[in-house]
């Protein structure tokens, strides 16, 4: 059981520094996004997508230990880990404890920047379609098309420089 334990706790903080990771490459992104730096915010999605896939094999691996821990206890596979504490012996349970917590915390200070982010992306599109309607105003309503549905609307086909003058 020892060795299932130290599994445990070597998977956990897997996890969690694979949560820090991902963190700390959101904190680059929010940066990124309040300092409009497209190029580098492509680079970031795609290690953002990276540190998931990372933190989701983690989160796998844990989650095994855990069921492989709970069966050796003879409980259900799946008990939620913080059922299981109990039954872990003390030297082991303050690690665990300590560590399941470090973990939840991240993850939801993940989230929180996560809707941070998208917050933030969300109001730069919307400003930037604010100033695209600035620039192309319609000059037309609705139109029709050869069917007679209703189309999208018409935007002029002018260049920049012609709108602007």
């Amino acid at each position: 059981m020892k060795e299932q334990l130290k599994q445990l706790v070597k998977n956990l903080r897997d996890e969690l520094i694979h949560y820090g990771e991902l963190l700390s490459l959101l904190e680059q992104q929010q940066e990124m996004i309040v300092n409009r730096s497209a190029d580098g915010l492509m680079q970031n999605l795609t290690s953002i997508h990276a540190q998931m896939a990372e933190v989701a094999k983690a989160r796998t691996d844990r989650e095994e230990t855990r069921k492989g821990l709970a069966e050796m206890l003879k409980l259900d596979a799946d008990t939620p880990i913080k059922d299981i504490y109990p039954s872990v012996p003390l030297d082991y349970r303050s690690a665990v404890e300590a560590l399941v917590d470090e973990v939840n915390e991240l993850l939801l200070k993940a989230n929180q920047r996560l809707r941070q982010n998208h917050l933030l992306l969300s109001r730069s599109l919307e400003f930037m379609q604010k100033l695209i309607q600035s620039l192309f105003p319609t000059q037309a309503g609705q139109t029709y098309d050869q069917s007679g549905q209703l189309g999208g609307t018409y935007i002029p086909q002018r260049t920049t420089y012609e709108t602007l003058i």
